[in-house]
């Protein structure tokens, strides 16, 4: 696929189809890692993006047990 480069005021870009955006998740930011012979452009992640929303569906869902014990046996109540 060629894309062309652009300009964006006294620097160059890049359009990226909305088809690859939407493919591999895309929004706002991504990070970039420069190889000896390419580019490489990925998504930006947010750690614990969208947990509060998560925790609240696992709430109502009843579904928030806990996966390690509170107490452990070595331990005196």
């Amino acid at each position: 696929m060629n894309l062309k480069i652009i300009k964006v005021g006294n620097s160059k870009g890049l359009r990226i189809p909305k088809t690859i955006l939407d493919e591999y998740q895309i929004e706002d930011n991504v990070e970039v890692t420069l190889k000896k012979d390419c580019i490489e452009l990925r998504p930006k992640n947010t750690p614990r993006q969208n947990w509060k929303e998560q925790f609240k569906l696992m709430t109502d869902n009843d579904d928030d047990e806990l996966l390690i014990p509170d107490v452990f046996e070595d331990e005196e109540i």
